[in-house]
Formats: C-alpha cells, structure tokens, sequence
C-alpha cells in the first residue's frame, strides 16, 4: 500500500486494506520456514503528519500456519499485531552516535513523494510471531526412540535413563 506523503494531514485519515502476503511468506521461507500466511491479512492503520514526521499506528490482523518445533504438526492461530511507527525524511537523518534508545526503535526514514507500508507491516507482522513455533504450551512432542507423536498417545518406549546415569555405576580409580 503506497500513500502519497503530500496526501498524509495533521488530522488523522483512516485506511483499511487487505495487505497481500506472496513476498512476506517468501520472507518467511527464508529463515526457518516455521509459518506462513495463507491469506491476505488485513491492516487498519491511522496516520497523520507532525511537521515533516509521519506517524502510523494500527494492527495487521490474520491467520498464520506454523509448524511446532516439538512435534513437528502444523497448526494455525490468529495474529493480531498492533504497530506504531515514526518515518523521518532521510534528508533530516542526524548521525549519532551509533547507540539506540527506545525512541530510536520505531523511527524509520522515507524518500521521495510516497510510503511503501508494504515492508513496514511486514516487518511488524514478522516481529509479533512467536519466537519458536508451539501448537500449545504443553506439547509432549515426539518419543526420541521412535517418533512417535506424544500428543496423540504414549509410545511403548522403555522410559529414557539419565545420560550419566551409566556412570553411576563406576567406582572410583577402577
């Protein structure tokens, strides 16, 4: 979603529109693979201009498929990530210093005569997904001897024995 800054008022506008995911899930595949986006997520964002500062606030809204790092099944949940960002004309950028403080963190730079919120909700949806991918807090995951799904049922695994519980049985200088 491109807006043209000469369009963006002191007053607030409110946009709403489906944000389209094809590039954000080849993001996605990029790293680990562990979720994508079957569809289109939806975005409500409010913007307006403080001098030559451009304030966006608002959620991207959507249904996001994962892969659980314990049992390896896919799940789906819904992502309701707020954001909030401040662009600056790069032509204003003051070099510091090199170290951020927490205003630093939702300040970002444009050029030119309009703002792509393409990359900028994708960012935003990538920083709300969960850092490892769960299907639930209290997955078993899988048998380590063989495979077997937990969730779903026991395996017939002898329990495992503690990985020093073989030298339990050594004395000693023998």
């Amino acid at each position: 979603m491109r807006i043209q800054v000469d369009d963006i008022e002191a007053s607030p506008k409110a946009l709403d529109y489906a944000e389209e995911v094809d590039d954000l899930n080849a993001r996605l595949t990029c790293g680990a693979g562990d979720y994508r986006m079957p569809a289109a997520v939806a975005v409500h964002v409010s913007y307006y201009r403080a001098g030559l500062d451009l304030f966006f606030e608002g959620t991207a809204r959507g249904l996001v498929c994962g892969r659980c790092a314990r049992c390896a099944e896919d799940y789906a949940f819904r992502l309701d990530a707020p954001f909030r960002f401040v662009l600056t004309p790069r032509a204003a950028a003051v070099p510091g210093d090199g170290a951020l403080d927490a205003e630093d963190l939702a300040l970002s730079f444009y050029e030119g005569r309009e703002v792509d919120l393409t990359p900028l909700v994708h960012e935003q949806i990538i920083l709300a997904l969960p850092t490892r991918p769960l299907c639930r807090e209290d997955c078993r995951g899988l048998c380590p001897r063989c495979g077997a799904n937990l969730n779903v049922a026991g395996c017939s695994c002898p329990p495992a024995t503690a990985r020093l519980t073989a030298w339990s049985g050594l004395r000693r200088g023998s």
